[in-house]
């Protein structure tokens, strides 16, 4: 099964982190099928940059995502939808 979520790639007290997709049963910071953006918890603003249009498509395929990736990717709909309105 394929899962979306955070693989870290900063170093320490520096953190940045990408948004996978990747197989589940793998280690976090494994291959990934595909980097979908980035999350940088130490930004001002919006932290969390993500293909949305990539994301609804692997969710499509049967893709899970973790919890806070679920509870991220909501957040980033909301901040792509203010700007629009």
């Amino acid at each position: 099964m394929l899962k979306i979520r955070l693989s870290k790639v900063g170093s320490v007290h520096q953190p940045l982190y990408r948004v996978i997709v990747k197989e589940a049963r793998s280690r976090r910071d494994g291959s990934a099928v595909e980097i979908l953006g980035t999350y940088t918890p130490a930004a001002k603003g919006s932290p969390i940059k993500v293909d949305l249009a990539r994301v609804d498509y692997w969710l499509s395929k049967g893709a899970q995502p973790t919890d806070t990736m679920r509870s991220m990717i909501k957040k980033a709909r909301k901040a792509a939808a203010a700007p629009a309105a």
